[in-house]
């Protein structure tokens, strides 16, 4: 079942990157800053579409910058 086209792919890697670890970290830093409270579920909400919406766009500038400094470090076995 593909419904994007391939040459999207890089994008869609943006997009699902940004989407998972915005609301892993955003989870793990509402917690701690609120603490297990009642709201803690609309809490981290709101501050996942901040993180989200800062995400995108910092994976998007780092990613060739990072694809770089992993190429510099590694070597192949022979």
């Amino acid at each position: 079942m593909h419904v994007i086209p391939k040459q999207y792919t890089q994008y869609v890697f943006y997009f699902f990157m940004a989407l998972l670890m915005s609301g892993l970290m955003s989870l793990v830093v509402t917690t701690i800053n609120i603490g297990i409270v009642p709201n803690l579920i609309s809490a981290w909400l709101s501050a996942w579409v901040v993180g989200f919406l800062a995400a995108l766009p910092a994976i998007m500038v780092v990613t060739p910058a990072v694809r770089t400094l992993v190429g510099l470090l590694i070597v192949e076995c022979e």
